[in-house]
């Protein structure tokens, strides 16, 4: 689910125990095993970043081998199932490099715990963010799993998805490009082309999700409409359906349900961050911002009956992020004249620029999320900006692509249900068996969380054990549960008996 744009140590201090043996309720570890109605001869996986193994903000070797797929193509191995061929990555740092007369970095390594600041940990990225990867290099295939970081169902549609001159155009995919079978095919045409007996998809999280990810900023991402999402999975699910091979599909989760959305409070700016750990200095910060800044911003929206917008802040509570808000009617030139007849020189200066920065303006609340990837952009200084006022965040309001709104949260997950009213629906017409991934990963986010032989996961950032430090991504252990999931669904649909995986034999969070 990444735009082209996370061996456990300790693990008594991550995780902890439940009196529950595990949370599913029908293993079939004692039944000998079947393939029942199903073929998995020749099985194979479509689907984005989550079925290829990516995590900690990258692809890399040892996510790739405990990827959802591998896991489910071991137990296949079992019932008659062959081998399962990978397009792994170089290393285990991730990135990659895009040879363009000279190598160009086109995607990050992989995320990692330096250490903890203060109980936080300090992320950074592997072999200082060099990758060694090269995207041109294109692998010999055909490969079992076909998941391609990036795509979204459209996408495994498009003829040159793996043409590498496509690359910085934003027409092909650099993970496709490594191991498409030509310049010109398709991710669907090549997952044809290997007659598969059997397959499984999970598609159209990237649909909704970088969206999210991007704030809801349209500029920046977009949302696919509803019915033009339901044209491309349908013609994607009629694609599949001439193979003739069995299958299953899952759903998509809610982005309410992962915690690179979840897990910055909106009320980060405490006396000891806005004086980067001196709390003397916080203070004076506030002090300073409120006198010039807040306190005027209070006293004017007061007067437009709109004081709740912006208050003062407070040097002993958590404070709230600034932030714009397009729903909000807009006070520009309210502002503005205010400003210039306060008769204070310094707000008459600014008069124009404060009607066109903190028009619709307003603090951020419940309700509101903000994402992972905001995090570093707090108090970074905005372009063109009266120095006083261009912190980020703090002083200087931040944009769209910053924060999600209730608005536009509704906005997503209304397009979400209605992706998977279409995915069910489509699985239902082939006879597939379905994976409702939404409910796994809401149950994944709920207090009790999921369990397995006394170890509890949650969707809880770090600690959890299901999530990588991405955010999106699962780490060994979630890709797991989820292959259970999987392995469920298939045995209740096709009368096999599968054996679920074991998580708690797969990695975690690794801590320094």
């Amino acid at each position: 689910m990444k735009k082209i744009i996370i061996s456990t140590i300790a693990i008594s201090a991550l995780l902890f125990t439940t009196s529950c043996e595990h949370e599913f309720d029908t293993d079939v570890k004692d039944v000998q095993v079947s393939k029942g109605d199903a073929d998995f001869t020749k099985y194979v996986s479509l689907g984005n970043s989550l079925t290829s193994g990516y995590r900690d903000g990258a692809l890399y070797i040892d996510g790739q081998n405990e990827s959802y797929p591998s896991m489910i193509a071991q137990q296949m191995k079992l019932a008659g199932g062959g081998d399962f061929k990978q397009p792994l990555m170089a290393d285990n740092n991730g990135g990659l490099l895009l040879n363009v007369g000279a190598n160009v970095q086109i995607a990050s390594t992989k995320l990692y715990i330096d250490s903890f600041i203060a109980g936080a940990p300090d992320i950074k990225n592997a072999n200082n963010n060099v990758a060694t990867t090269v995207t041109n290099t294109v692998l010999a295939g055909p490969f079992n799993n076909m998941g391609v970081p990036g795509a979204k169902v459209a996408h495994l549609l498009a003829p040159g998805y793996g043409n590498v001159s496509g690359v910085l155009l934003k027409t092909a995919n650099p993970y496709f490009v490594r191991f498409a079978s030509s310049p010109t095919t398709s991710v669907i045409a090549d997952f044809k082309a290997q007659n598969p007996t059997f397959f499984s998809l999970w598609i159209g999280n990237n649909d909704a999700l970088l969206y999210a990810l991007a704030g809801a900023d349209s500029s920046v991402e977009t949302l696919t409409p509803p019915a033009q999402f339901a044209t491309y999975y349908n013609a994607l699910i009629a694609e599949i359906a001439t193979t003739n091979a069995k299958g299953v599909v899952a759903n998509i989760p809610s982005v309410t349900s992962i915690p690179s959305l979840t897990t910055i409070p909106t009320n980060p700016l405490t006396s000891a961050v806005l004086g980067n750990g001196n709390v003397a200095a916080g203070e004076a910060n506030i002090d300073n911002l409120n006198t010039n800044l807040y306190g005027p911003l209070n006293q004017m929206l007061t007067a437009f009956g709109a004081g709740d917008r912006i208050k003062p802040l407070s040097k002993t509570a958590a404070n709230p992020l600034l932030i714009k808000d397009e729903t909000l009617a807009p006070l520009n030139a309210q502002i503005t004249a205010a400003a210039t007849a306060s008769g204070n020189p310094t707000l008459v200066a600014l008069a124009a620029y404060l009607g066109a920065t903190y028009g619709q303006a307003r603090q951020a609340k419940a309700g509101d999320l903000v994402p992972l990837t905001t995090k570093a952009e707090i108090g970074k200084t905005e372009p063109s900006v009266p120095a006083s006022l261009s912190a980020r965040g703090i002083a200087f309001p931040f944009a769209d692509k910053y924060i999600l709104i209730p608005s536009e949260i509704t906005e997503i997950n209304t397009a979400i249900d209605a992706y998977n009213v279409t995915i069910k629906a489509a699985a239902a017409s082939k006879g597939y068996a379905f994976v409702d991934a939404n409910k796994k990963m809401i149950e994944l986010g709920s207090q009790s969380g999921v369990s397995w032989d006394g170890v509890k996961y949650t969707a809880k950032f770090v600690t959890g054990g299901a999530f990588s430090l991405d955010g999106v991504h699962l780490t060994g252990r979630g890709y797991a549960i989820i292959a259970n999931e999987f392995i469920k669904s298939i045995n209740a649909t096709y009368k096999s008996t599968l054996p679920w995986v074991d998580p708690n034999k797969y990695s975690g969070v690794k801590f320094p």
